[in-house]
């Protein structure tokens, strides 16, 4: 069976403030996304940057992905990266576009350790109001890390009771 990548086509429609427009339907003329989910929202902040209608600092765009600077950076070189189709979150994102979404951010992450010299990179998505998501385009923070830079995990590492990792580990099988 082919992958929905290998299936679709993509027409540049229009250049808009530099920010070229993709078009991205199935061989059969449908456009990628399900029925019940939309390959785009006309409500959603991300879809509107992805249309160009929204403008944005882009660093990178391919047929499935867009990258753009953060407007709220936690450190310098801050990157977004969504799939161009979209979904809400990371539970409804097509696994295809996750693919094409990490690829990217190897590439981002190399970029930025050559180019900004970071001396390492965090990728947070957060899925869901719980895991901190605020707007509803599934989207990957790729952010490059420096040392002595004033960010810290949000949670402290402590030894965990094993009978309850292997608990969560049997019902995760």
């Amino acid at each position: 069976m082919a992958s929905r990548a290998s299936e679709s086509m993509a027409a540049v429609s229009s250049a808009r403030n530099g920010i070229v427009l993709v078009d991205l339907t199935l061989n059969n003329g449908a456009p990628v996304g399900s029925p019940s989910m939309p390959a785009h929202d006309p409500e959603c902040l991300f879809c509107k940057l992805a249309d160009g209608t929204v403008p944005a600092q882009i660093v990178h765009q391919d047929e499935r992905t867009i990258a753009f600077m953060d407007i709220n950076p936690a450190t310098r070189g801050h990157v977004l990266i969504i799939p161009r189709s979209h979904a809400p979150d990371l539970y409804e994102t097509d696994p295809d576009d996750l693919a094409a979404v990490i690829q990217v951010a190897q590439k981002l992450a190399l970029r930025m350790r050559d180019v900004l010299g970071a001396d390492g990179v965090n990728l947070l998505n957060s899925c869901r109001p719980a895991a901190w998501q605020t707007v509803f385009h599934t989207h990957l923070h790729v952010i490059p890390r420096y040392a002595g830079d004033p960010l810290k995990l949000p949670w402290v590492p402590v030894p965990a009771d094993a009978a309850q990792i292997a608990a969560a580990a049997e019902l995760l099988r």
